[in-house]
């Protein structure tokens, strides 16, 4: 709002105010009072404010790295590049015809079921809620499911390590078992993994199968849970799901306590579809093999990423969005309608 807005509506109310500035471009906050004159400048200042966080940081981050999120803070600014094509609309969806089936799998201790399942049915799913025991007790077979998504969060509160014991509860019940292993060997399926989501598809090995080293989701450098937003560079890729926003720099909320990607051959082995939008902690919060952010299984299908795609679909959602942008939902959401418009394609 326009300051004279903001005074004309005190006014109006009979509201007492007294006008004590302006804010302008400048990186200088100047103070004037009478014969007083003080020029701060803004950055140095920041630095200074910025130095407490740091050295409480430090009693608890580990390899320094406090150190280096105090050094880096103020080099890592959020650039962002959308694709050209995106409008900023919701999806719009064909309410003449029956919507494909998504399915959301959790497991006592995950978050994040709300926003996933809210991302696949505004890009036009017909969404389903199920709960590992629904595998293990036989109730839910994923049959007539053509996407799955693995949630986010701490899966048994990451008791011997994240998503380890919600592998286990796959791969030591036969029922579980047999309903993934026949989810992912049909050709008519996509899925999405995100954070705890990508650390289970990670330990079930279903990334990258054939390789004799399985990926692996290690503890971050800083040794502590990481929380915050950051911007990924989404590259030329075969990724059903990312392939449209190829060449976009993207904000991105992160949250995980293990989300280093343990790459024990060479790049090229691996289908990585986003990096970091700087190699350097803090804005890579865990300093993963070549910078990974999402990689994918090699025929695109299957996707796992560390972000919170998710919890970001929405221009609100961002902690920093492009300034003058009216946009209904945010880029992400371009993601879970690819995932739709495929699978109608395959029907």
């Amino acid at each position: 709002a326009q300051d004279s807005d903001v005074e004309k509506v005190l006014n109006e109310y009979n509201i007492e105010f007294f006008k004590i500035g302006e804010v302008n471009q400048s990186e200088t906050l100047k103070i004037r009072q009478k014969e007083v004159k003080i020029d701060l400048n803004i950055a140095d200042f920041r630095k200074k404010w910025f130095k407490t966080s740091y050295l409480l940081d430090e009693k608890q981050t580990a390899n320094d790295l406090a150190k280096t999120r105090f050094e880096n803070f103020a080099k890592q600014p959020l650039h962002y590049e959308f694709p050209a094509h995106f409008t900023g609309k919701k999806p719009v969806i064909n309410t003449s015809k029956s919507r494909p089936k998504a399915a959301i799998l959790r497991e006592k201790g995950s978050n994040s079921e709300r926003e996933m399942a809210n991302a696949m049915y505004l890009a036009g799913f017909d969404v389903k809620d199920v709960h590992m025991t629904d595998l293990i007790e036989g109730r839910e077979t994923l049959e007539d499911i053509q996407f799955l998504g693995a949630v986010g969060g701490f899966s048994n509160s990451d008791v011997l390590g994240s998503a380890k014991g919600w592998a286990g509860a796959i791969l030591y019940n036969e029922k579980a078992n047999a309903v993934i292993k026949n989810f992912f060997a049909r050709e008519d399926t996509l899925s999405v993994g995100i954070c705890n989501g990508c650390q289970l598809f990670a330990e079930l090995d279903l990334i990258n199968p054939d390789h004799e080293e399985k990926i692996r989701l290690l503890h971050n450098d800083s040794n502590k849970h990481e929380s915050g937003f950051t911007s990924v560079k989404i590259g030329k890729n075969d990724s059903v799901m990312l392939s449209s926003l190829a060449g976009s720099t993207l904000g991105v909320w992160i949250s995980h306590g293990e989300g280093k990607f343990h790459l024990p051959l060479a790049e090229e082995n691996y289908k990585i579809v986003a990096k970091y939008g700087y190699a350097a902690y803090p804005a890579n919060p865990n300093n993963s093999d070549y910078n990974t952010a999402m990689m994918t299984d090699t025929t695109g299908r299957h996707l796992v990423t560390m972000p919170h795609i998710e919890r970001s679909t929405f221009q609100w959602n961002w902690a920093n969005y492009p300034k003058g942008r009216k946009d209904e939902v945010s880029p992400w959401i371009e993601a879970f309608v690819n995932a739709r418009e495929w699978i109608e394609g395959k029907q």
